[in-house]
């Protein structure tokens, strides 16, 4: 019987605000009968307070059931109830406040992958001072919390911050995945300090786990020791797919296709990864055939047996076959639309590209920096102009302009393609943060189209703003010399390379000095420098001195010249061709006879010069005595126009360079 049934009407209190809350219709709640857990005796009390107070420890339930609270006794039973509810909300309240034990590890990793490195430092740091407070469940967790951090120091190639974090781990904490991702983190330092690793899992041994035996294979084969990594597969006890996956992809590493097949063919058990790497292996080397061969005989594909297959015939160039494979797919990622889109903007399909292009946007594929910067190196290879102009507005509609690897992209794309002015505005006003990179791009665009005196300007602005040049920018500052005909300036910076920014001349820096003294007609000079130098001169090297003697009319050093190139290139044409106008303008005809019988004699034609132009996202190329253009009718007649001005105006062109066309 309740109470509100035994009360006279006149003694029924107030509805108070707690019972409005609970639903009841009386003003005193009504008692429950509940089992005492330690007596087992049946009592009564009144109801649990509102779920709200409970919540909040127990502050809402002294605002809203005073009334109540006040009239009805509790029994010692209820207090303990209250009690321990205020107790577990609060335990619970602090948990939450700290987070609770499963989402740390999950919450680092999340932040791992975003690379932001500080932000897992600080749940970490968080995470292990409740842990120092508690004896529960973080004691338990520490290790799962410590060997996720070292994982996101090993995703983001940070060995130093990875092996502090292994450093500063208890002795009792680590474990074999602990071993296994400080392995991975060390890789990026060198294959010295994974020695050392591989050394201290040995004492302790721990190095017959298959997953520290994984992490040594993977961390020997990026560092181009594949017959440490073949060591290590070889000494394990037990094995599983990732081990023969692993050893396998060490092996394509280093470019041995049979030694990878070799294994492939040996595996145990084979999963889609071990189909997908065999399939690599082949797409590197060109065999795009025995890459479809293999990839028919697979019993399952993804979206990366596709992509593989697709990418081996890019780069064999059979575009019918790799578009007929990318029109199959059953799904497309952004991978699989890169490589096609890039693949026809370089081999000059340039509508191709642009239409690949609009269906890419139409099928919501959002782009990102590396696929961004594919496609723009791609359109900078071939010239492809307009296909980068369409890229440009779209990634800055989209926020990756502001990224500084795709504003380098885009100054690399717009020099190659001749807008060197388009390239300094996006330096000067686009890119938000300036690297080494964005700078050699810029002051080789200007060097490139001949602008030396703003080359060596902004080289004296990097310098200014304490940014340390590299070979890539001295080799940049000495072609600015050469274009400049600025020998001393050249030779300035060419000697003080080394003192100056610690980089020691490479082959490079050396052809472009050649290249220099031989413009500025110092020819004996850049043959001495190349009798000087450490390394043996190749073609690059060679050509540059017969350049610079033919510019010279040298017939002497002229013949060395060739002499060398025709032991780098018995084949090539071009060379006896440079040599015979050089014997041409000397009036050698004898001589000049002779190298035409060795021309002859290659076995080789030299390869007929070309001129090319972008019009309306389409190639115009034009090749002596080519009739094949559909409007070649009208371009000989506008051509022919041209010639006349150029002669009325007194250029006659040099007629002994005519000879050997």
């Amino acid at each position: 019987m309740s109470v509100s049934q035994t009360t006279s009407p006149g003694l029924v209190p107030p509805r108070s605000p707690a019972a409005k809350h609970a639903g009841l219709s009386g003003g005193h709640p009504p008692r429950r009968r509940h089992l005492h857990r330690r007596t087992g005796i049946r009592c009564l009390r009144p109801p649990r307070p509102p779920l709200c107070a409970r919540r909040r420890g127990g502050a809402a339930c002294r605002r809203t059931a005073g009334s109540w609270r006040s009239t009805w006794p509790r029994s010692r039973t209820a207090s303990r109830a209250s009690a321990t509810c205020r107790s577990s909300t609060r335990s619970s309240s602090s948990r939450g406040s700290t987070g609770t034990r499963a989402p740390r590890p999950r919450l680092i990793a999340s932040y791992a992958l975003l690379r932001r490195v500080p932000a897992c430092r600080r749940v970490f740091s968080a995470a292990a001072a409740a842990a120092a407070l508690s004896c529960g469940p973080y004691a338990a967790s520490t290790t799962l919390l410590s060997n996720t951090l070292l994982r996101a120091y090993a995703l983001n190639a940070l060995p130093h911050a990875a092996l502090a974090a292994f450093a500063a781990m208890p002795l009792r904490q680590r474990d074999t995945f602990t071993y296994s991702f400080l392995i991975k983190a060390l890789s990026a330092a060198g294959v010295a300090p994974v020695r050392a690793a591989h050394s201290h899992v040995v004492k302790l041994g721990s190095v017959e786990d298959t997953f520290v035996g994984n992490a040594l294979i993977d961390a020997y084969s990026k560092n181009g020791v594949a017959s440490d990594a073949r060591k290590v597969f070889d000494g394990m006890p037990a094995r599983d797919v990732v081990s023969w996956n692993t050893v396998m992809a060490a092996m394509v590493r280093q470019g041995e296709v049979a030694g990878a097949r070799r294994m492939f063919d040996e595996m145990p058990e084979k999963d889609t990864v071990s189909w997908n790497t065999i399939l690599d292996t082949y797409a590197k080397a060109g065999e795009a055939e025995a890459a479809f061969e293999l990839f028919q005989r697979m019993p399952e594909r993804n979206v990366v047996s596709w992509s593989t297959v697709v990418s081996a015939y890019c780069k064999k160039g059979d575009m019918e076959m790799a578009r007929v494979i990318f029109d199959k797919m059953p799904t497309k990622n952004l991978v699989t639309w890169t490589i096609m889109v890039s693949a026809c903007a370089q081999k000059g399909l340039v509508e191709e590209a642009g239409r690949l292009f609009t269906q890419m946007m139409e099928a919501t594929v959002e782009l990102d920096v590396a696929a961004v910067v594919s496609i723009l190196a791609a359109c900078g290879e071939s010239g492809s102009l307009a296909l980068g102009k369409r890229i440009h507005p779209h990634v800055r509609q989209r926020k990756l302009g502001r990224s500084t690897p795709v504003c380098n992209a885009l100054m690399d794309m717009f020099c190659k393609c001749g807008c060197v002015n388009r390239a300094d505005y996006i330096f000067d006003t686009e890119i938000v943060e300036k690297d080494s990179v964005s700078w050699n791009t810029i002051i080789g665009g200007f060097a490139m189209h001949g602008d030396g005196e703003k080359a060596l300007d902004l080289f004296s602005q990097m310098k200014q703003q304490g940014f340390r040049p590299d070979a890539v920018t001295l080799i940049n500052v000495l072609s600015a010399c050469t274009h400049m005909g600025l020998v001393e300036e050249g030779r300035r910076y060419f000697t003080n390379m080394e003192t100056d920014y610690g980089i020691r001349p490479q082959i490079e820096h050396y052809g472009c000095m050649v290249d220099l003294l031989g413009r500025g007609g110092l020819i004996e000079e850049a043959v001495d420098m190349i009798k000087s130098m450490p390394w043996e001169p190749n073609e690059v090297i060679w050509g540059s001195l017969l350049s610079a003697c033919r510019l010279h009319k040298n017939v002497q050093y002229a013949e060395l010249a060739v002499s060398e190139l025709s032991k780098l290139q018995p084949s090539n044409a071009g060379n006896y061709a440079v040599l015979s106008n050089i014997y041409a303008e000397a009036w050698q005809w004898s001589d000049m006879a002779k190298a035409r019988v060795q021309m002859k004699g290659t076995g080789s034609q030299k390869t007929a010069g070309s001129s090319w132009i972008e019009l309306d996202e389409a190639f115009h190329e034009f090749t002596v005595g080519d009739r094949k253009h559909p409007e070649s009718d009208q371009i000989s007649e506008m051509v022919g126009r041209l010639s006349s001005h150029v002669k009325h105006a007194g250029c006659v062109p040099a007629v002994h360079e005519l000879l050997v066309q």
